[in-house]
């Protein structure tokens, strides 16, 4: 058997020594830089890694980059006693062959360790094998790519002794087996700089191609110890330098300068045009009297107007065919998508918020600011809002007020027509259409008194439709005010200032010598800001 040859060689060369304590140390050392499996039972686990060394007169074995149940291990090299191993398996044979060259982890009767070759087990009579017996006849053993993982069975014992060996023993295997670095996050230098991964040669692009090469090939380049330094590098970079390198490039081929960093341009908000066109012009509605100034939200000057040019103005659009059913359907549409805004808008009325339906309560007199009213109810009881509508009885009714409580009385609205019948609880929003510009006479009316006490009382905020521009006439205090076309010079009681577009021609206002430009973009309902 080759194994005993070179066993018996060894021997000669020793010149004196023992002859089994020579064979003995020389099949120890056909042993070293296999990979076994090495069981230490529940407590202590299994471990794997390349045998290092192997000690007959200390009876341990020390395995070199060690892993524990799949997890590498810190220190280098580990040393286990043969009383601490419960079972020994061989994974990998280093230049095993097909002539039996080969041995077995064994134990005799006393629990020492010895290896020996499989054909001299049975003659020498120092080792048994406890998982299965051996045969004197020589063994075919499979070549390394097909070789089959072998168990040995040692001892039920569970201790483990480890031991960490010097640099030397690191070196000197490295040398022996020709071992190269790994370039991987387990083998850098800043960890262990004595970790080593042996180069299997002949299996790197076979059937059995090992993980570790397959993950880390040669080609990676090593990973370094120290981070990049981001700031550092970065004010490395001169930008004056590379700008004006850019500019003066572009100056000299004809091509349009970027600019540098001393000249940037001017930012632009989201909603502002990049396109420089014609100068902006605030102030593109002049009136003949102004007694107050607006602005927009765009910035755009809205002046005020006097009660009798503002007269002037309606009658003048109803010559041109802008009559008062025109106004009236138009003010009740721009009141009541004011007010649908005031009471929340998509977030109040969707169909998932049905059961909180909002309350509006209508106080509207006898005069065309009550038909405006009445419209504006008729458009939000449309849009699923409760409307209570209050009217006093009168013997006589203007045409424009018959009309629309016709129109109204087709809708789900309730009319009312004494104070007593307005609820008790505060509602979502009253809409004030009492207070007239003419007729001064109806604020010493019984239902007038009672309708602005009730309103009062209320605590629901309000939404006045054109007040008059005295105070005084204003019963109600407001917290908004909407005014038609063009705004009057109303006060504080007036509240927060809101404009619509009535449909009023631009010919109609030149024709009254008001010098008149939309302000309301594309809107309809404005706010108007105080200067």
């Amino acid at each position: 058997m080759a194994c005993r040859f070179r066993c018996e060689d060894a021997v000669r060369k020793s010149g004196g020594r023992s002859e089994s304590v020579m064979i003995k140390e020389a099949m120890a050392a056909d042993w070293l830089g296999s990979v076994v499996s090495i069981n230490c039972g529940e407590s202590l686990g299994v471990y794997q890694g390349r045998v290092s060394a192997v000690d007959q007169v200390s009876q341990t074995i020390s395995l070199t980059r060690p892993f524990h149940n799949g997890v590498k291990c810190l220190v280098p090299e580990v040393t286990f006693r043969a009383g601490d191993i419960a079972e020994l398996k061989i994974l990998e044979i280093p230049g095993a062959d097909d002539n039996g060259q080969c041995g077995d982890f064994q134990q005799n009767d006393r629990g020492i360790l010895s290896i020996g070759c499989q054909g001299d087990a049975s003659q020498n009579g120092t080792g048994r094998l406890l998982r299965k017996p051996v045969s004197s006849a020589p063994q075919n053993i499979p070549r390394r790519t097909d070789t089959k993982c072998q168990d040995v069975a040692i001892s039920p014992q569970q201790h483990l002794c480890s031991k960490s060996y010097v640099d030397r023993h690191m070196e000197s295997l490295s040398q022996s087996k020709g071992f190269r670095r790994r370039h991987n996050s387990w083998s850098s230098s800043s960890r262990h700089p004595n970790q080593v991964t042996p180069k299997k040669s002949g299996v790197k692009n076979g059937p059995m191609k090992n993980k570790d090469d397959e993950c880390f090939g040669d080609d990676i380049e090593e990973i370094p110890d120290t981070d990049f330094d981001f700031e550092g590098n970065l004010a490395l970079f001169d930008k004056a330098a590379v700008f004006e390198e850019i500019e003066t490039f572009e100056r000299k081929s004809g091509t349009r300068s970027r600019g540098t960093p001393n000249e940037r341009s001017a930012r632009y908000r989201h909603d502002e045009n990049i396109l420089e066109s014609e100068p902006i012009v605030y102030r593109r509605i002049t009136v003949p009297q102004a007694s107050k100034e607006f602005c927009t939200d765009s910035g755009l000057v809205v002046p005020s107007i006097s009660y009798e040019l503002h007269k002037k103005l309606l009658l003048v659009a109803e010559k041109h065919g802008l009559t008062l059913e025109r106004r009236l359907e138009m003010t009740g549409i721009c009141a009541s998508q004011m007010a649908l805004s005031l009471l929340g808008g998509p977030n109040r009325l969707n169909p998932k918020n049905i059961h909180q339906r909002p309350t509006v309560a209508l106080l509207c007199g006898p005069h065309v600011k009550g038909a405006q009213g009445i419209s504006c109810g008729r458009h939000l009881s449309n849009h699923d809002v409760d409307i209570i509508l209050f009217l006093p009885n009168f013997v006589k009714m203007l045409e424009s007020i018959t009309n629309e409580l016709s129109l109204f009385g087709n809708t789900h609205g309730q009319q009312v027509s004494s104070v007593k019948d307005l609820p008790d609880t505060p509602v979502d929003l009253v809409i004030n259409c009492l207070d007239c510009h003419e007729n001064a006479y109806l604020r010493d009316q019984p239902w007038y008194k009672a309708a602005v006490d009730w309103a009062n009382r209320n605590r629901a905020p309000v939404l006045s439709l054109d007040p008059p521009v005295s105070e005084a006439e204003q019963g109600i205090e407001a917290k908004w005010s909407l005014s038609l076309g063009l705004p009057l010079g109303l006060g504080e009681r007036a509240g927060r200032l809101y404009l619509c577009d009535i449909g009023i021609p631009q010919k109609v206002f030149q024709e009254v010598g008001i010098n008149y430009h939309s302000p309301f973009g594309c809107k309809f309902v404005i706010p108007l800001h105080s200067t």
